[in-house]
């Protein structure tokens, strides 16, 4: 596959892709410097920020490390709407994305991905409920597109997970193991279900996308010039992936000189539209 540089600014931590389909627009974050950038702007915050979903063509529900609020990308005002672990100084936000029934799931981790210090949030109708605790480093919220199913990973335990979610989109507690990669090098990040069902991660140290079939296969590679991706997103056309440099040494740096950068990757699979927060 044809895999290009979309957009030259290194993100130390890029993540949180998320194409806006009213807009036609590609939005992501560099959690570590406090960023959410699209093409050629950036906003800076006073916090960590790490995922968005979108409410209309102008607004965006945004994580941070203390709280959701609404971002406006026409005026730049932003509202706060509830808190995320305000209380705790140790923890932020990092993947999340709206599901089909109009909730937005948002993971939270350590600052320095300390042991279970993490847990799994839903927002819906302006009630934050946590799904799950104990989670190290959260990652690859997603859905199917029959609306059936979430799937939701901890990197660091090196499982992807597989929920079953009611009519109002609440997941039932206890999920399946749909990936586990434990005792392997593989390790998950942020992932996206194509139209067809099939599971793409960002696999962190690997310098690829794997698809997954719905059953769990390994179905194709797509080899990226980067070894920490982190998050992909379908646009209209393409795959978008988000990419990381951090901790990466000198020496990896000038070997891997397009790390950070957000890469785009023509692609015949078509993904599903992001879906709406609804507030």
């Amino acid at each position: 596959m044809n895999v290009e540089i979309y957009d030259q600014r290194a993100c130390l931590l890029g993540e949180g892709p998320l194409w806006h389909p009213l807009r036609k627009q590609l939005i992501w974050f560099d959690i570590l410097s406090h960023t959410l950038l699209t093409e050629g702007h950036q906003m800076h915050f006073d916090r960590a920020v790490s995922a968005c979903g979108w409410v209309d063509e102008d607004r965006l529900l945004v994580a941070s490390e203390t709280d959701l609020f609404l971002f406006n990308l026409q005026n730049g005002e932003s509202e706060h709407v509830i808190a995320l672990e305000a209380d705790n100084e140790s923890t932020r936000s990092n993947d999340g994305r709206a599901d089909p029934q109009g909730g937005f799931w948002i993971g939270t981790m350590g600052h320095q991905a300390e042991t279970g210090a993490g847990a799994l949030y839903r927002f819906y109708k302006g009630e934050l409920r946590q799904i799950r605790d104990g989670i190290t480093i959260p990652n690859a919220t997603c859905f199917t597109p029959d609306h059936r199913h979430a799937y939701f990973a901890d990197t660091a335990e090196q499982i992807v997970w597989r929920y079953t979610l009611g009519e109002d989109g609440w997941p039932d507690p206890e999920p399946d193991i749909y990936l586990d990669h434990r005792g392997s090098d593989t390790n998950p990040d942020g992932a996206v279900v194509d139209a067809d069902g099939r599971f793409l991660c960002a696999e962190w140290g690997a310098s690829r996308v794997a698809c997954y079939s719905p059953e769990g296969n390994l179905v194709e590679e797509i080899e990226l010039p980067v070894p920490q991706p982190t998050c992909p997103a379908f646009g209209d056309d393409a795959l978008y992936v988000t990419t990381a440099r951090q901790g990466m040494p000198g020496a990896d740096l000038e070997a891997s000189p397009h790390s950070g950068k957000t890469l785009r990757i023509a692609t015949t699979a078509r993904g599903q539209a992001e879906h709406q927060v609804i507030l």
